[in-house]
């Protein structure tokens, strides 16, 4: 699994987990398995964390995203 810059970002816009959570409709649970790389997040939760996190996907997981 690629590493991923979720908790960077999320900090850096003055976020906690569960806020992150409710606004990109992801469980804190998952959320939390996603930023500590235990679970691999589905594309959609990419595309919302994304867009909550005013970044691109691949700023936050790498890659190539369009």
């Amino acid at each position: 699994m690629n590493e991923n810059r979720i908790r960077e970002f999320r900090e850096k816009a003055g976020m906690s987990q569960v806020e992150l959570g409710r606004r990109s409709r992801i469980a804190p649970q998952n959320l939390s398995a996603i930023e500590c790389e235990r679970l691999a997040p589905w594309p959609k939760a990419k595309r919302a964390l994304a867009r909550v996190l005013k970044c691109s996907q691949a700023e936050l997981f790498g890659g190539d995203y369009e």
